[in-house]
């Protein structure tokens, strides 16, 4: 029953897709991220029935793009040489996540995953496209430095001299979510308090940092992921 209604959502979500884009390949995979970004979600928070689940329906959206368009693409797609190999690449990433969540291993599925994110904006950019998920990616692959690297590089006042760096392109990105979201995205209810969260963690580590104040600093670096990780479950 399980497998059932996963094809079943499959099909309702490509057949209910809004005209996102100019073509119908990435409004297909636009509409097809929505189930991936919940197995990311799901499997990041070590929910073990869920993530089955998510990454079912990840996997059958992703099916669906793959018999209907890998062997005859549209424009612009219809002139790049690896796009079969890349949809076979994204869907062999989710088999291998898919086996990981059955295994009970989730924080490496959810690893796993991240590799369909950068597949797919490959993807796209190799012919020309660009959407609002690519600039939800260029903040969360910035964010994950200040939170891989910002941690340690609060120990001085030089350190945090540097980090206000680091704090600039965030600013700058989060910005971008602003300027960039297509006005039917803005309209949502849910997306202005989404984005005004992103924007607010983002202060809040601007304002430690301008105050010399590593403690604080490394509190506001803490609170980076919750407001994005939301708003990218959302609308990323």
């Amino acid at each position: 029953m399980r497998v059932l209604a996963s094809q079943f959502f499959a099909l309702a979500l490509l057949a209910a897709m809004p005209a996102l884009a100019a073509d119908p390949v990435t409004d297909a995979m636009q509409a097809a991220y929505a189930p991936y970004r919940t197995a990311l979600f799901r499997t990041n928070s070590k929910a073990q029935l869920e993530s089955e689940q998510a990454i079912a329906q990840a996997q059958q959206a992703w099916k669906a793009i793959s018999e209907r368009f890998a062997g005859k693409p549209p424009a612009p797609y219809d002139r790049d040489a690896e796009f079969a190999q890349s949809l076979a690449q994204v869907a062999a990433v989710y088999q291998r996540a898919a086996q990981q969540v059955g295994d009970r291993r989730l924080a490496e599925a959810h690893e796993t995953l991240e590799q369909v994110r950068d597949l797919i904006a490959g993807l796209r950019r190799r012919n020309d496209v660009v959407v609002f998920s690519d600039h939800m990616n260029a903040y969360h692959a910035e964010m994950e430095h200040v939170l891989g690297q910002g941690q340690q590089a609060v120990g001085s006042s030089r350190d945090l001299m540097l980090l206000m760096g680091r704090v600039g392109t965030l600013e700058y990105l989060a910005r971008r979510l602003r300027t960039e979201a297509p006005a039917a995205l803005a309209r949502e209810p849910e997306f202005p308090p989404l984005l005004d969260a992103v924007e607010a963690s983002v202060a809040a580590l601007r304002t430690a940092v301008l105050s010399q104040d590593g403690a604080a600093a490394r509190a506001a670096i803490d609170k980076l992921k919750g407001p994005y990780s939301r708003m990218f479950l959302k609308f990323g």
